[in-house]
Parts: C-alpha cells; structure tokens; sequence
C-alpha cells in the first residue's frame, strides 16, 4: 500500500456497549473497500476482526483489531474494540490514538452502560464522535425514538444525516438528509446501492430536514451564521465547507443508520467519514514531556519521530507485536529509536499494516499512520519511542483499577517459573490485568476487570505457556478482635537434661476502636521481670497476632499489657519469653470475647431502569446496605456496601439479571464484626483446613 499524506488518512475507534454490531461494521467497511470479497460471520468465527481463538469459542470481541482499507482516495485506520468493559483497556487505547470515534448503538436496546463509558472518554481524550445506529432491520425496532434518547443524553447537537425508509425486517431503503435523495441497497451485502430523488412525503421531509442542517451548520459558526443571515441560506459549497469544522468543534454529531450485518448504510456512512472525518491535521499538535519534564509540543511536521505504543501483544506465530501510532517524522525498518519510558535504545523490525491476522509488511511509514512493529525487545504499551538526542514522553492512558479478582490454583507442581513467567507478559500486555502472590493467605491472586476477563486471562495462560490452572474463590482477609477485657498469666516451663527455659508472663488485654491497630506497652515495676524480655514478650504476641487464634487470620485492634511477671536467674532467656508470650496472649484473646471481622466493600453498580427490582432483591440476599440511588440518563446508580465474601461471581450475575446491561465497580470501604452464624462457619473451615495440612 502506498504512504499517504496525513490529511488522507482517517484514523478512528469503533467503539459501544457489547453486541452492538462493531465487528461487523467493520467487516461491512473491509467489504465495501475490497479487502474481502465476502462477509464473515461472527457464528461461524469468520470475521477479520475476531481472529483469536478466545473470540472465536465465545463469539465476542476480547482483543482490539487494527484494520486498514482504502476509500475515495483515503486511508481509513479501523481500530474494532470489544464492547464488554471488561476489556476496557482495549477500547481506551484505540481511542487515546484515534482522531475520532465511531460510537455504535444498537436499534432495539439504544444506549447501553458501555455507550456512556466509551462517549466519556472520547470527550476526555477530545476527539470528535459520530454515532451508527445499527440493527435497523430488526423486529419492533423505533428509530425515532432511539434518535431522542440519543439527543436527550448528549445534546441537540446529535443530528440525523440519514433516516431508514423501511426499518425492520427487510430494511434496505435509506434517506439521504445531505444529498437529499432516496438511497436503494442490495440485498446481497455487497454494499451497493443505487440514487433516486426523493418524492412525496419523503421529499418534503428530507427538504425540511436539510434545511435544518443548513440551520446547524451555520449556528456553528459566527461568518456562516451572517452569511445565512444575509442570504436566507448557505450555498452548497458554504454548506459542505462547514460541515468538517462543525464534526470538530461538535456543534454537529453526525449520526447514521446502518445494518451492518447486511452490509446496508455503511458506503454512505464510509463516504461521510472520507469526506469530512477527522484526519491527523486537525491535531496538528500533542502535547508531551521532554528529558527535564517540561512540556513540550510535538508537531506533525517535525522530522524527529515520535511514536507511541498504544497495544502490545504476543502472538505465537509472530512473538510480541507492539501497536503503534507515528506522531512525527517516519519511521523505517532498521531504525533505531530511543524509549523515553524505560531508557532503551529500540531498533524497529518488520512493520506491518494489519487487517486481523493479515499482514502486509512495509518498509517505511509517514506521520499520523497507525501500523505494528514485531520483535521489539523491551518496549511495553504505554512507551514512547523517539528520536535519542530529542527524547520526549507522550501522555500515557490511565486504565480504570481491576476489581474483581480469584485465586490462581496451580495443578502440577514445577510450573511455578512458567506461570510466573506467563503472568508477567500478560500485565505487560494488558496493564488493566494485575497479579501479585498473597503472604498472608499463601495465594496467587489475579485481579481484573470483570470475570470474562479473568477467565481469558487464564485460558491464555493455558494455551501460550503450556501450564495447568484453575481460577478460585480467593481466601477473604478476615480480621481477629476482641469485644471484652481479657487477662492471663501463663507459665512457660521446660526441663531437659542441662539448663532448661522458664519464663511466666502475665497479661492484660483490651480492645481499642476499629482500624486502630495493635498496641503493645508494658506496665512492669519491681524486679520480677529483666525489662531485656519485654521485646521478647511483644515478638511472641505479634507472631500470635500473625497467626490468629480463631481462624487464622490477622489480630487486629488490641491492647495489650504486659504488667507482671517471673523469671528464673538461669533458665530465662529470649525464646522462653517469646513462648510465654506468645500463649499469654492466646489465653487472654480467648478470655476477652474473640470474634472476626469481615472486610466490607463499598460498590457502586450502574443499570437500566427495568432491572432495579430484581437487582436490589439480589443486594438484600448478599447482605447488602443501600447507600443511596441517583437518576443518570436512562439509568439507576446503586450505592451500596456488601460483604466481600458474598461479591464473589457479582459481574456475572449482575450480567445475567440485567441482560448484560449492568455493570458494576468496587472499593475496599471498612473491617464490620460477622453475624455468628457465618463466623462460625469461617472458624470451622479454618479448623478443616489445618487438619488437612497437618496430615500432609
């Protein structure tokens, strides 16, 4: 393919919530542009975009797919993102380099909770949106009222530049607001279509409705608006001139209609974004930090080149495949450029232009092109790769925080270095995944956006690194505290031949306000006790506390008062103190009211409004507290505090009762004392458990 200026090239984000219809949108635009000759299927796992076996056996988009074809004389870069936010960390690279985005909505559902996640970060990263109204030809479908909800959510400014003639089984039929004309498509899905002027009551509506279009056009800018005023209207050549400015300051926000799956709608829409579609040029300029963190700008017809990193990605065909966006200069096979980030030299392999899994090598690529490099060695998503003597860092994307997590079960013993190893790459490719191994519960725990992400996450584990585990409920870091004053004096005592260990201690414990920790203080006078064991005494009780004495969880919120004693001029030493403390404690723990404590999480869940019932009765079975409930748009905001014990699994059946429309976040909120029937049943897990680990 040849190297376009970047005034011809359109590079943009198909973004939306899950099922909305971008993959095959996508397919749609590759079909209309020749890259294939016929339509995949996302049943059959024949689509460019969903390649990966993971989206093949689920039938979703898991991995953002970079797509490139040709359009009346311009490059359209087609980022495909996955719908489910649990792989949002793909749609927000695809927009952090995009110069627009192309936000699909289905017809029959309107907006989803994903539609206002992806629209919010667009209007963060600043680019331009256009929206598809897609599934025109489904059952009961109101286009009119999608069209409301849609103005009533982010403004008048949403305009209609098209509107199905026939919506619903069969739809083929489209108006044409700025040509105004009547647009027939074949059935075929081969995305032609034929012209005719509009008559009867369809002329008269595409009449007024260009002329309201006129209207916004010229309200979008202060010499067209004296210029309408002046002459009643706009020229036609006024008019299409004002449309690209207008589609960048979104005074305008184009939207169309679209059957993706029969590829109906999508030349007109293909044709819009050629025409008036963001292109590099019109952020000529972004914004980055030099070698002294100073902010810089780096301009477009700079000679230094300036790339950045937006997706990596290991492939076993290829190895490591580092996404990448040119930002100045050029970039060529064999050069060597300079990682601002990590402060490695880098030389570029072989660059690919992508359509999926199809690669087409080049060996040089312009500013504000989008392509792939492979094989290099430390360059991670998030980098900035530059020109060594001019060394900058482009702005990098703050992922949301991953907040569901299991625990990592390893099968086989020995791959303890090969899951290390694989979980590693993982993080490196997707910094929305996190991993760390829990000391306190002795597991490996991963963390991540959802459970479908999860599940990938091991499924690929699996598959590249050739290791056996299972995802599981991961231990809950219950807390051990007392309610009551507790007091002991033990006596440590042992004798074998020579000199033996002897140690009394004597103790007195209370409890102290929660999150407060534990106190550890000595009230001794008199000489029963050398104060040289006190530090002796204080290791035996933080070791108890570490241990627990009723499930084996952590000791917290507790004094304790170490106020008498005896030793023995021979026989006491460090280790009969620590003993001695160390039962001291457990004695008066037991003595002053145990009970556990339960980490509590503050979630806050997001749903249409027809799933409040059957969404707030599943919060009252997980022993859920209401905190509030706010009105956004269309949709009901849940504040509430649950148990962590009973979150496990939430997104999927959050998923399930809300027909994947829901979707929730949580934070760790406050430690609460646990109802006694289910601490009961903690402490006798925990009993189990150390049976069974004692057999062994």
């Amino acid at each position: 393919m040849k190297n376009y200026a970047p005034a011809d090239i359109r590079n943009f984000a198909v973004v939306g919530h899950a099922s909305s219809g971008k993959t095959m949108l996508c397919e749609s635009m590759l079909m209309c542009g020749g890259v294939i000759s016929r339509m995949g299927r996302i049943a059959d796992g024949s689509t460019v975009s969903d390649y990966h076996i993971s989206e093949k056996n689920r039938q979703i988009s898991v991995s953002a797919s970079l797509l490139h074809t040709e359009w009346m004389g311009k490059k359209l870069n087609i980022i495909d993102t996955p719908g489910y936010l649990d792989f949002i960390s793909e749609g927000l690279g695809a927009l952090r380099v995009g110069d627009f985005a192309l936000v699909v909505i289905h017809a029959q559902h309107g907006i989803g909770v994903g539609t206002d996640r992806v629209w919010d970060y667009a209007t963060r990263y600043g680019i331009p949106k256009m929206i598809v109204v897609n599934g025109v030809d489904k059952e009961n479908v109101d286009f009119d009222a999608v069209v409301r909800q849609v103005q009533e959510r982010f403004g008048r400014r949403v305009f209609p530049l098209n509107i199905p003639m026939n919506p619903g089984p069969g739809f083929n039929r489209v108006l044409d607001v700025l040509r105004n004309e009547m647009v027939t498509y074949a059935t075929d899905s081969s995305g032609k279509y034929k012209e005719e002027p509009a008559t009867g009551e369809w002329e008269a509506k595409v009449k007024e409705l260009h002329r309201q279009l006129i209207e916004h056009i010229a309200e979008s800018d202060d010499e067209l608006m004296n210029k309408f005023f002046e002459q009643g209207s706009l020229s036609e050549e006024e008019f299409r001139a004002g449309i690209h400015a207008a589609v960048q300051k979104e005074s305008l926000i184009p939207l169309f209609c679209t059957s993706a799956e029969n590829n109906i709608g999508v030349a007109r829409l293909m044709d819009f974004i050629a025409k008036y579609g963001s292109s590099p040029v019109d952020r000529k300029k972004v914004k980055a930090l030099n070698a002294n963190d100073a902010e810089v700008e780096v301009g477009l017809d700079a000679p230094e080149p300036v790339l950045y990193i937006f997706k990596t990605m290991s492939e076993a065909h290829f190895g490591e495949l580092s996404f990448f966006r040119i930002y100045s200069g050029s970039v060529s096979t064999g050069m060597d450029l300079y990682n601002s980030d990590r402060k490695v030299n880098e030389r570029i392999g072989q660059i690919y232009l992508l359509n999926g899994q199809n690669r087409e090598a080049v060996n040089t690529l312009g500013a504000g092109d989008i392509a792939a490099a492979v094989k290099l060695k430390d360059t991670h998503t998030g980098n900035t790769l530059c020109h060594a003597k001019k060394a900058v860092m482009l702005s990098k994307v703050v992922y949301p925080k991953p907040n569901i997590h299991a625990s990592l079960v390893a099968k086989v013993k020995g791959e303890e270095d090969k899951i290390a190893s694989g979980l590693a790459a993982l993080h490196e490719e997707d910094p929305t995944f996190l991993y760390f191994v829990d000391s306190e519960l002795h597991q490996t725990v991963i963390s991540a956006q959802g459970e479908l992400h999860l599940e990938v996450v091991a499924d690929r584990l699996r598959r590249q690194y050739n290791v056996h585990v299972e995802l599981g409920e991961p231990r809950v870091r219950y807390r051990e505290t007392i309610k009551a004053k507790g007091d002991s004096k033990y006596r440590h005592k042992k004798q074998t031949g020579g000199s033996g260990q002897f140690a009394e201690v004597w103790m007195r414990i209370e409890p102290k306000p929660r999150d407060t920790g534990l106190e550890f203080t000595n009230s001794l006078v008199g000489q029963n006790v050398d104060r040289v064991f006190v530090p002796s005494v204080e290791k035996g009780v933080n070791q108890a506390c570490t241990e627990g004495i009723l499930a084996g969880c952590r000791v917290v919120d507790v004094k304790v008062d170490f106020y008498d004693g005896k030793m023995h001029p021979v026989d006491s030493k460090d280790i009969a103190f620590q003993i001695a403390g160390y039962f001291a404690f457990k004695e008066a723990f037991t003595a002053a009211r145990p009970c556990l404590l339960e980490p509590i999480n503050n979630i806050e869940i997001h749903i249409p409004d027809d799933c409040m019932g059957k969404v707030m009765g599943d919060l009252s079975s997980r022993r859920g507290r209401i905190q509030g409930i706010e009105t956004d748009g269309g949709f009901q905001v849940i504040k509430a505090q649950v148990p962590v014990k009973d979150l496990y699994h939430y997104s999927s059946n959050l998923r399930s009762l809300t027909g994947g429309r829901g979707v929730h976040t949580e934070e760790f909120s406050h430690y609460e004392e646990m109802p006694r029937d289910a601490a009961e049943k903690v402490v006798e897990e925990a009993k189990k458990r150390k049976a069974a680990a004692e057999s062994h």
